[in-house]
């Protein structure tokens, strides 16, 4: 069995049989032709997840699941000759030609013919010929056909294409008369001059350039465009008897000002009373999300009582941190916090800003009612061995020789864990999973035996959890990501259950993580189609309504970012959302900023506009503006992933801040040096 066998059979089972692709010859074919063939080497990983990737000239090869549907609605059968429009990388026709007896398809573009056909020829695919020309003019020679499949949208169908299909044929494309607005369509030839036709949903694909097509390439602006009252009402898909989906969120929108307002947070005072609060971002360098989020936290302090909060950061950093706030004596004093790639992610200038407020909070407080500050990820390997070596060496000397001697079988990797996690993944290499979860079981005992609160105690029990977990972590990373995703997220929600557990049952928590992270991963295609769960998901199962998830949204400006990992910091141009996605529909409703609360019985007539499933953006420390449709969007169901949506239309980039020298600075310039 070939090592995507287990991946192209999930691809089948949850992308199309999953969202009701039923043809038997369909989900055989999707089964035999092998997608990784078709694209990249570099990009052969991705090949059976749910998206569109790059090929060459700018283009992309489709989504498995649009392959299926179209080919589904075409109703293909064994013998008939089919005519494809748009080869691309040549797999939508290796597919028909599973079914069909001949395939002739035309691509436009010189470059992507002639890599198609050496594929095709490759896998031994001989029944696919594959013209270089305009795809919009057919190929009269070759028809009639009994079948015509286009991969580009048009604003309406080729007459050359009516005439070339036989009676009794069927045409499937994507029709529009805006390039980013589409309808997939199947057309049945009835007679001489008649067609039958059916409207199959709303699909976005790249756009049918030709004669009898769009004339031109389309241009992607990086300036904002200012919604017209026509665009917008045709974008929104506006409906006889329905208010547009704009309308809608306009109608329904809590208008909000600006996040230094001092009367910014009164809007979510709703969520005061639930024990954990997750408060989102659509990227991990936008000045606005943590901002608002700040402003949030800090009326959930000051008016509700909430008593720490926890965020996507490593445990050992956010120690320093909430060392800093709390007032507490530096154990590291040497040490400095977030120095690793994405330094900007929490070293930036808005971050320090809430850092130094919740000091300030802090101070005026006794010791005991003192909001905490932690981090739930597990990136920190060495950092964490570190702690749990340095408690123990002062706390018990013999249990710090064992724990030595426990974590040596990591010593090696511990400045590339991701070296061990390929090693443990070949055969032959002894993991060392036990001797952490040894490590792990011996503290957790000792802390259910400590007869009082130890902050020193419960700092390397949870330094240990993460030794255990990135163990765990970094050998999964090689057998799959969902895997690897899994652990992530339930380390992190284990961590903020172990912090509620610590601090007692009336105790509440604030998080910040990303949407990816905390919206409901089973109401987006991360859960429906790539079996991920994330913190957000796992907290609704244990909290119920005492959960609130509240997401974070915007649709132009710049972003901090990098291109890739561990590249530098750049501020980027975020393109203008697209107009198949969420996005789009809350720039179209012009108010900004806002808030929409999606529980049951407060909106509901909005929440049943946004059930049908759209596009989401999702941008994290890389972004790559070029390949964003697959790079960056994923679909979802909004209402059924969030409580409530805050979106600010135009964003700019967090202020990063510098990292300074290893210097024993005075007090006042930690934690961050300024």
């Amino acid at each position: 069995m070939n090592r995507f066998a287990a991946a192209q059979g999930k691809m089948v089972e949850r992308q199309l049989k999953g969202r009701g692709i039923a043809d038997a010859r369909v989900l055989d074919c999707m089964r035999q032709v092998p997608r990784h063939a078709f694209v990249d080497a570099a990009l052969a990983e991705f090949a059976y997840d749910d998206n569109p990737l790059p090929i060459a000239a700018n283009q992309t090869i489709s989504q498995p699941y649009m392959v299926a549907l179209m080919l589904e609605a075409a109703r293909l059968q064994p013998g008939e000759r089919v005519l494809d429009i748009g080869t691309g990388s040549g797999y939508a026709a290796a597919v028909a030609a599973c079914i069909a007896s001949c395939v002739d398809s035309v691509e436009r573009i010189g470059e992507l013919a002639d890599a198609a056909r050496a594929t095709l020829h490759r896998l031994g695919i001989r029944n696919v010929a594959v013209h270089h020309g305009d795809g919009t003019a057919g190929l009269a020679h070759r028809a009639p056909f009994d079948v015509i499949l286009a991969a580009a949208g048009g604003p309406y169908v080729p007459p050359a294409w009516r005439e070339q299909l036989r009676i009794g044929g069927r045409l499937v494309m994507p029709v529009g008369d805006a390039r980013e607005a589409q309808r997939l369509v199947r057309f049945v030839r009835v007679g001489e001059q008649e067609f039958e036709q059916e409207d199959l949903g709303s699909v976005m694909f790249v756009p049918l350039i030709g004669e009898a097509g769009w004339q031109d390439e389309p241009v992607i602006d990086d300036a904002p465009a200012p919604p017209s009252r026509k665009a917008a009402g045709d974008t929104a898909g506006k409906t006889k008897g329905k208010r547009a989906l704009p309308d809608l969120i306009r109608a329904a929108a809590v208008r909000l000002p600006a996040p230094g307002a001092t009367d910014f947070a009164q809007a979510f005072d709703r969520f005061g009373k639930k024990r954990v609060v997750l408060l989102g971002e659509a990227s991990h360098g936008t000045a606005e999300f943590y901002e608002a989020r700040a402003a949030i936290t800090r009326r959930l302090i000051e008016e509700h009582g909430f008593r720490f909060v926890a965020v996507e950061a490593d445990w050992p950093d956010a120690a320093m941190i909430d060392e800093h706030v709390r007032h507490r004596p530096r154990t590291r004093p040497d040490a400095r916090p977030f120095k690793r790639f994405p330094r900007w992610m929490w070293r930036n200038a808005e971050f320090a800003a809430f850092v130094a407020w919740l000091g300030r909070h802090n101070a005026a407080l006794p010791p005991e009612r003192r909001a905490a500050f932690y981090g739930l990820d597990l990136y920190s390997l060495s950092e964490s061995i570190e702690a749990v070596l340095a408690y123990l060496d002062v706390e018990d000397p013999d249990a710090a020789r064992i724990a030595r001697q426990r974590y040596g079988c990591l010593t090696p990797w511990q400045k590339n864990p991701a070296v061990y996690g390929r090693a443990a993944w070949h055969a032959g290499f002894g993991k060392c999973e036990k001797a952490v979860v040894a490590q792990l079981r011996d503290l957790l005992d000792k802390r259910l035996a400590s007869p009082a609160a130890d902050p020193g105690l419960l700092d390397a029990t949870h330094n240990a959890r993460l030794v255990a977990s990135a163990e765990q972590y970094y050998r999964a990373m090689y057998s799959g990501s969902a895997e690897s995703w899994n652990l992530r997220d339930t380390h992190m929600f284990d961590t903020l259950a172990s912090l509620l557990d610590a601090w007692g049952p009336d105790a509440r928590a604030v998080v910040w993580a990303h949407n990816s992270h905390l919206g409901d991963a089973s109401a987006t295609e991360m859960g429906r189609m790539r079996d991920e769960l994330n913190v957000g998901q796992l907290c609704r199962e244990r909290f119920g309504d005492d959960a609130a998830l509240i997401g974070f949204g915007t649709h132009t400006g710049t972003v901090a970012a990098a291109s890739d990992w561990d590249d530098p910091m750049q501020v980027m141009n975020v393109r203008p959302s697209r107009a198949d996605s969420y996005e789009q529909q809350f720039h179209l409703a012009g108010v900004s900023p806002c808030m929409v609360d999606l529980r049951p019985g407060v909106g509901d007539e909005l929440r049943d506009a946004l059930r049908e499933e759209k596009l989401e953006r999702f941008i994290g420390v890389i972004y790559r503006p070029d390949t964003e449709l697959y790079s960056h969007y994923a679909q979802a169901e909004l209402p059924a992933q969030f409580d409530a949506f805050v979106w600010f239309d135009t964003t700019r980039a967090v202020k990063a801040l510098p990292t300074p020298p290893e210097t024993h600075d005075a007090p006042e310039t930690f934690p961050f040096g300024v």
